[in-house]
């Protein structure tokens, strides 16, 4: 065995010390991102919320030279992929992709392993997603108002398909409104959803206009309404639930980008300069508008107070509809 040194043990010390101090230096120097960004997505794959999230990614990645993966965490409503990247380390390495569920978790009362607002660092609002009320090819309806009477004829025949909180409230909520009675039937994604209700295993839903149009398009889904308040500029003959019978009737889906708190304001205000370039090109906002979404871009203070906003809004509506987190 070789003797100690005091000399060399200074040495190896002094080693590991100047590799950290240049990593430091690496770190507090700006350059970032210098590995692979992972986007988390609470949700299946497929679904609109994952299908905006890839298309940022994509052009992000181009942005920071350096790939953004996105990561896939489905269950509960979007609660375990939320927890991940509320407890990753808040470096810029890891972000979250969040959509109206992330709101209405909070307004439902749930008991939550993550402080909806206290936990994250807003970054930007991407973009605003159309909802659409569509219903198997095979149900004998082609309005709202037949599928009213529809409804109310056969109380609890019908089903209704749901892929997270944000469209399931939606449909609560008109569910209350037209004093119908409806069964829920929850999915863990769009993708299951869909291919259920184009299977007949369920006879309708409001689900994200992202994911839906294309069904439309090809005939195996029927659309009978918007959920907007405005129609859909790729179905503009489609008249709002509003317009066909259920007056003041309105929802959509929202997503945005949220970081760990503590995130350094600096990789804040980077993400949100390159998303808000990302998300405002005109080549992207016109695919985003034959998908039925509309891009927004805005400010991390912009994003944090609607957040704030969509949660007491939601808290309202869970009321009135007296629909809860069981």
């Amino acid at each position: 065995m070789r003797a100690y040194h005091p000399a060399r043990g200074w040495r190896v010390i002094a080693v590991i010390l100047g590799v950290a101090g240049s990593y430091v230096a690496h770190a507090q120097s700006g350059a970032y991102p210098d590995r692979p960004v992972r986007m988390v997505v609470p949700f299946a794959p497929a679904g609109g919320t994952d299908l905006l999230a890839r298309m940022i990614a994509q052009r992000l990645s181009d942005a920071l030279g350096q790939p953004v993966v996105v990561d896939n965490r489905p269950a509960v409503d979007g609660v375990v992929g939320t927890e991940i990247a509320a407890r990753a380390v808040p470096d810029g390495q890891t972000l979250l992709m969040v959509s109206t569920s992330h709101a209405i978790n909070a307004a439902l009362g749930r008991k939550l392993p993550y402080d909806t607002l206290g936990d994250f660092a807003p970054i930007v609002h991407t973009a605003n997603q159309q909802l659409i009320l569509v219903v198997n090819a095979a149900l004998p309806v082609r309005s709202v108002k037949e599928l009213i009477a529809l409804a109310r004829a056969k109380p609890e025949l019908l089903n209704y398909g749901s892929s997270s909180n944000a469209t399931a409230l939606p449909t609560e909520l008109f569910k209350a409104m037209t004093a119908t009675r409806i069964q829920h039937i929850p999915y863990k994604g769009s993708a299951p959803m869909l291919a259920d209700l184009i299977g007949g295993q369920i006879q309708m839903s409001i689900a994200a206009a992202i994911s839906t149009i294309p069904h439309v398009k090809s005939g195996k889904l029927r659309a009978l309404a918007i959920a907007d308040a405005r129609r859909s500029s790729e179905f503009p003959e489609l008249p709002t639930i509003a317009e066909a019978g259920v007056p003041g009737y309105q929802a959509t889906i929202w997503s945005g980008l949220l970081a760990p708190v503590r995130t350094p304001a600096s990789i804040i205000e980077r993400l949100n300069r390159e998303v808000v370039r990302i998300v405002q090109a005109a080549e992207f906002r016109a695919r985003l508008l034959e998908l039925g979404a509309e891009s927004v871009g805005s400010t991390p203070a912009e994003w944090g107070a609607f957040l704030k906003s969509e949660i007491a809004k939601w808290r309202r509506i869970a009321l009135e509809a007296k629909m809860s987190a069981d």
